[in-house]
């Protein structure tokens, strides 16, 4: 049996050709595979919470701006146009808009695009909310759902 000078009796040299085996590989891709396929839905609902955070922000603003235009002229008339665009230039993945105008109420509403399509959140001049939006997230009459299951803001 060869002995190499520098090792003691019994001790043989590491082969110089290391790495690793198949096996291991694949195990590595395996738990890699695994780990993203519980990561990837989480992040992805996380995404969507802060596209909705900011949609929700937006109609907040949306609305104080439409108070103090009532403030400033005793009506809600003309506010949407002079706001909308500042509103609208805020938020992404979401276009806000005014259906309801009259004098004394108002109605707004920040609709889903894109990524974010389905999702319709509304406010109204007494300050009730709601929020509509698609399965497999739950809708929310009174409020302003921001979990899959209709928890609210």
């Amino acid at each position: 049996m060869y002995q190499h000078p520098h090792l003691g009796p019994g001790l043989r040299a590491r082969s110089p050709h290391r790495g690793f085996t198949l096996l291991e590989l694949m195990i590595v891709v395996a738990i890699v595979a695994v780990l993203a396929a519980i990561a990837l839905p989480n992040y992805s609902d996380y995404v969507k919470r802060g596209k909705i955070i900011e949609a929700t922000t937006g109609l907040s603003d949306f609305r104080q701006r439409y108070e103090q235009f009532f403030l400033d002229t005793r009506s809600y008339v003309g506010a949407c146009a002079l706001h909308k665009p500042l509103v609208n230039a805020q938020i992404r993945d979401f276009q806000v808009d005014c259906p309801e105008e009259t004098a004394s109420t108002y109605r707004l509403t920040a609709t889903g695009q894109a990524s974010m399509a389905g999702f319709v959140y509304e406010i109204k001049n007494d300050g009730s909310k709601k929020s509509d939006l698609p399965a497999p997230w739950t809708s929310n009459a009174t409020c302003w759902a921001v979990r899959k299951s209709g928890d609210c803001i």
